[in-house]
């Protein structure tokens, strides 16, 4: 049946309770939410659990309060460097986890019922099924509508490891319920994710090891980085064990222990509580899409087109369930493109624009990036240049006892065109938006370097990078005819 079919083939209502109804009130569903109030069509927001998603509750906010709090350990362990004798900080872990919960309590009135029936949102607690390309059911009530967008999230992806399910596994869904830190802390995943919990534990006092099916942790970032943040995380006391794979969990003698395969032999890694994290998974069940016909992608991804229609023209698809990135701020940008083209774009739609998608790894220090890295260019057989700064050159940096790291930046050849820049740095994922803004409207290094940065700033090393590059670039010709204007001006 085709797309046009599928919409002829359901009673169309002659009337609408709303122009739009959204399911799930994530980064993507409040944004979609929030647009379509603002432009006076009226809206319902369904979500079956909390306000804010997995965003708010067990993802970006309460991750960055902890680990917050474990940098504060952090510095105080490096006392000397800054000119102390000694620092002590006494702490229990459960007041530490106590604190993540109130910052989220803190946030939560961004994000809750209140705010968005004050903004025009008609908000509903309950489980959304889609039964038409018109109709959704949600607690005994059926809603017509002209336009739907499915913002469903993801869950953690668990593998199939035999004994895994014996053993009350960590995901980051239930990992803010402990109150007690494990003695030893098994991290399953290399990516962001687990990075990062993998040193904010370490930095509680876990004994944690990191095990990754991969040659390297952090993938997706260019081989230096990888081996930096290996380096970083070795000497901060964690076993990092890559070219792992997790086989199985057994339990002898009251021990629990992870079997791995590597290069051909069996490890095993005991350890009291293990962390999973290894993905997510686009969360595509129980509303209604399987009878509808909905589309999905060999991803698991609902299948949407260039303007984030699904295979049933009004119903549209942002945030993580649409792909191809899981990232709040993707899903953000992607829901202006589905509240609008859900509400207008019988008059004019919009292609979604995926070309500057920037995002950051909040380690200590963090990773951000932009566009394309190093080992991309070459991969895709880009012609290109890689100019480096690095933070040990940066005055503020060198203050603030912060000068490790680097900033990396990919032109095209004797051109100041930015095609990708990664930081790795202090407040990187800060530093990151002028290289963002400048890739956005096609800004180069040449008025990045003319434009004043505040000093002494971690701002600056952006302009020092440029300056780097610049440097590899001078004009040599031009520079010897000028040393023989001044020899002649000399008389």
């Amino acid at each position: 049946m085709q797309p046009r079919e599928k919409l002829n083939y359901y009673p169309k209502p002659k009337s609408f309770d709303y122009n739009l109804v959204v399911l799930g009130a994530g980064s993507a569903g409040l944004v979609a939410s929030y647009i379509a109030a603002a432009v006076k069509a009226k809206v319902a927001l369904i979500e079956k659990h909390k306000m804010g998603g997995d965003c708010l509750n067990t993802g970006c906010v309460p991750s960055k309060a902890l680990i917050r709090s474990a940098r504060m350990l952090d510095y105080g362990r490096r006392a000397e460097e800054f000119g102390f004798r000694k620092t002590e900080i006494e702490f229990e872990f459960g007041e530490v986890m106590e604190r993540v919960r109130r910052i989220v309590k803190k946030v939560e009135p961004h994000d809750s019922v209140e705010r968005y029936t004050g903004l025009g949102v008609d908000c509903i607690q309950g489980e959304a099924r889609i039964t038409s390309p018109y109709t959704v059911e949600v607690a005994g009530r059926i809603l017509t509508t002209r336009g739907i967008i499915l913002a469903t999230g993801a869950v953690p992806f668990v593998p199939p490891i035999p004994g895994l399910d014996q053993v009350g596994y960590l995901t980051s869904d239930n990992l803010w319920q402990l109150r007690e830190l494990p003695k030893r802390l098994l991290v399953l995943g290399g990516g962001p994710i687990g990075c990062e919990m993998t040193q904010a534990f370490a930095r509680f006092g876990a004994q944690v090891t990191q095990v990754e099916q991969a040659a390297r942790i952090m993938g997706r970032e260019d081989a230096d980085i990888a081996e930096f943040l290996r380096e970083r995380f070795a000497a901060e006391g964690v076993k990092v064990l890559t070219e792992h794979a997790a086989k199985q969990v057994v339990v002898e003698d009251d021990e629990q222990i992870l079997l791995c395969e590597h290069q051909g032999r069996q490890v095993r890694l005991p350890f009291d509580r293990i962390f999973v994290a290894v993905g997510r998974r686009p969360r595509v069940e129980g509303f209604g899409l399987e009878e509808l016909g909905v589309q999905l992608s060999e991803r698991g991804t609902v299948e949407t087109d260039a303007f984030l229609r699904t295979n049933i023209p009004n119903i549209f698809c942002a945030g993580d369930v649409a792909g191809p990135y899981q990232f709040t701020h993707t899903a953000g940008h992607q829901a202006w493109y589905a509240a609008v083209n859900a509400l207008f774009g019988d008059f004019k739609k919009f292609r979604v624009d995926y070309r500057v998608i920037p995002w950051c790894t909040f380690t200590d220090p963090e990773i951000a990036r932009v566009g394309l890295n190093e080992s991309e260019a070459k991969q895709q057989n880009i012609p290109h240049e890689v100019t480096r700064f690095e933070l040990a050159e940066l005055d503020r940096a060198i203050a603030e006892g912060e000068d490790r790291g680097w900033i990396k930046i990919i032109t095209p050849p004797g051109k100041d065109r930015i095609l990708g820049v990664t930081i790795v740095g202090s407040h990187a994922g800060d530093l990151i938006a002028e290289y963002i803004l400048a890739m956005k409207h096609g800004i180069g290094l040449n008025k990045i370097l003319a434009t004043i940065h505040p000093y002494p700033t971690l701002a600056e090393a952006n302009k020092m990078a440029a300056g780097a590059w610049k440097k590899a670039h001078v004009p040599k010709r031009l520079l010897a005819w000028v040393e023989k204007f001044h020899a002649w001006r000399r008389g």
